[in-house]
């Protein structure tokens, strides 16, 4: 298999670091891949708590990464990650149906992207993410917010703080597509996470879920906060993927 850009090694497998469409870009190759090319796609914070991607490596899947964290998860970075999977399904001939990986605001992405092509994906794997802008960045919430990126996410919205409040296409707003179709979820969350406040994010999302007759398994973490992300041992997270 000819896979695009500079190759270097990761956690002793192949790392391909190239630019797609004026985006950092990553694919991490198994020794061996699985029947039917199996891949979990990363939406930020590429490399860190990577047990779980490096377990599926283990196991014959690839792992994908393409950047639109500075987004926010808009529909701009929807469009971006419709272009980078036709590239891997299509062109590099990865599965049709990929897992989606979204930690803290990767949350955002994962989900609006599900929402919009909830027949490409096989299930959605959440750790402490953001759900809801209103929640983060805009701390518009019991959360504090960040006040830099919350500019520079009305900024890639194109919306002033009073449209972003009335927003009504966050995660949180469109579970319908994904419940429909029958997308596994699993979260992994802090139960005390001052940044990413459950009760807004998670929360939500899994009482809605649930309502629409959608799957979602939520782990807690006592006393943890935001950080750290994943799980000591990973198995429950993996263990859920494989079976999806």
């Amino acid at each position: 298999m000819n896979y695009p850009g500079i190759k270097a090694e990761w956690n002793g497998f192949d790392r391909y670091d190239f630019d797609f469409e004026g985006r950092a870009s990553i694919l991490c190759a198994p020794r061996q891949a699985a029947p039917g090319r199996p891949w979990i796609w990363r939406a930020r914070f590429f490399n860190a708590w990577p047990a779980v991607d490096l377990a599926l490596l283990e196991r014959g899947w690839h792992v994908a990464y393409h950047d639109v964290a500075d987004l926010f998860g808009c529909p701009e970075a929807v469009e971006l990650w419709n272009t980078f999977h036709a590239h891997l399904a299509t062109e590099l001939g990865l599965a049709e149906k990929p897992v989606l990986e979204g930690m803290s605001r990767g949350g955002l992405i994962i989900y609006n992207w599900a929402i919009a092509n909830p027949d490409k994906v096989r299930c959605i794997y959440a750790d402490a993410p953001v759900c809801t802008i209103r929640s983060w960045p805009g701390g518009h919430g019991v959360g504090a917010g960040s006040e830099e990126s919350w500019a520079r996410c009305l900024h890639a919205y194109g919306m002033t703080e009073e449209q972003a409040l009335a927003y009504a296409h966050n995660p949180v707003d469109g579970l319908k597509s994904i419940a429909e179709a029958g997308i596994p979820c699993i979260h992994v969350v802090g139960d005390a996470d001052a940044t990413v406040p459950i009760c807004e994010n998670t929360t939500v999302v899994e009482q809605r879920l649930r309502a629409l007759g959608g799957h979602i398994k939520v782990i807690h973490k006592p006393a943890c906060g935001h950080h750290p992300h994943s799980l000591e041992d990973v198995s429950p997270i993996v263990e859920f993927i494989l079976r999806a």
